[in-house]
């Protein structure tokens, strides 16, 4: 086949206690929060232009922003589904799952999957829902759709594959759960015919048609006395480049696997909740302290650290030609150079909080905010 908080493992009542335990962690991690760094005026050092804007309901859920070819899907809170042609901003399609969602969205350009707070995983096409099934468990991953088929990671550690078409579950793997684990969006992506997913702190690679396991590697060990130490969940978007994936292991390490063999490359301590974005030469991130660092892929040596957004909330990066591209919860998105970190241009959407991290459809940089703005930018 060829393939393109917290909150603990069991019942939804536990589920709402982990969440509250993720408030009271935030809480207890200072009586304030450190002032942020003073942004400088903005340079505009890079021509940044708007090329158009869509309006879909809030976003307050983990969405992933999906790009299959030229065609971007993305989605509210409510359960609306939007296919966009990221050439025009043109819609393609709008439809909606029927409840609020959990997780979301996968697609591979003509259906797309979603997961909502009841827990049922929820295929469209065309504006249409396809059928529906009940999973398990709460999902936080948004489903990846490849081959015909539908992936699906729970929090119960589970990972199963569902018949596009029909809605037929085709296999199931179930793994022993930790106590807790992440209430964010974790790695599920293809590479060849391998279904890669970040279960634990490790990459495992799977067998499609079966899901049969081919090899594990860890990013990161747990480490610690309890639970809340232990927990060193992959998280975000991964940066792939031919067999090479890289990933973030949350507050602990970012890593890269060689997903032929099934071999760590590298693994280096890093203090971050975002996934990664990278090229042929270095791996991309953020950290939780609003450092933007880069690591050498090669060999995960840092490169060079950026503190100019110092104690500032910002996604992951995404490079595009000179800059990377990162949003902040103040509404502003900044564009910062790969060679350095040096500051480039800053643009402001619609004001609204950026915490989806912004992906590249052709030659259009897709940003979604808070409010639901889902923009298209084409950087020079």
């Amino acid at each position: 086949m060829n393939f393109k908080r917290l909150m603990p493992e069991s019942t939804a009542l536990r589920a709402g206690s982990a969440i509250v335990l993720v408030a009271l962690l935030a809480a207890c991690s200072g009586t304030s929060k450190p002032k942020p760094a003073e942004l400088p005026a903005n340079p505009s050092l890079m021509g940044v232009r708007q090329a158009w804007t869509v309006k879909i309901p809030d976003v307050g859920f983990p969405l992933t922003t999906d790009v299959s070819g030229d065609t971007v899907t993305v989605a509210g809170s409510d359960g609306t589904v939007v296919a966009i042609d990221a050439r025009a901003g043109r819609e393609t399609w709008r439809g909606n799952a029927g409840a609020p969602l959990a997780a979301g969205v996968g697609s591979d350009g003509a259906m797309a999957a979603v997961v909502t707070t009841n827990n049922e995983l929820v295929a469209l096409q065309n504006g249409k829902v396809l059928w529906k099934q009940k999973l398990s468990a709460q999902a936080f991953t948004a489903p990846l759709v490849a081959g015909r088929r539908v992936f699906v990671q729970t929090a119960d550690r589970s990972i199963s594959a569902w018949d596009g078409q029909s809605g037929r579950r085709l296999w199931i793997q179930q793994r022993a759960g930790e106590n807790l684990v992440l209430r964010k969006a974790g790695v599920l992506i293809a590479v060849g015919d391998t279904l890669v997913a970040g279960i634990g702190g490790r990459l495992v690679g799977i067998n499609p048609a079966n899901g049969t396991s081919r090899w594990e590697s860890p990013i990161a060990a747990p480490r610690g006395t309890n639970d809340v130490e232990r927990l060193v969940d992959l998280t975000g978007s991964v940066s792939r480049v031919g067999d090479s994936v890289c990933a973030r292991a949350y507050y602990a390490s970012v890593g890269c696997v060689e997903t032929q063999r099934g071999a760590l490359a590298w693994s280096k301590p890093a203090m971050g909740a975002d996934g990664v974005s990278g090229d042929q030469s270095f791996v991309y991130g953020t950290e939780t302290d609003g450092s933007v660092v880069a690591w050498r892929r090669t060999d995960g040596e840092r490169a060079w650290q950026s503190t100019r957004f110092k104690n500032r909330e910002l996604t992951s990066p995404l490079a595009v030609g000179r800059s990377l591209i990162i949003g902040e919860n103040t509404g502003t998105l900044h564009f910062v150079s790969r060679e350095d970190g040096a500051l480039l241009n800053r643009v402001t959407p619609d004001g609204s909080a950026i915490t989806v991290a912004p992906v590249l459809a052709g030659n259009t940089v897709v940003i979604v905010t808070a409010k639901g703005g889902v923009f298209g930018y084409r950087p020079e």
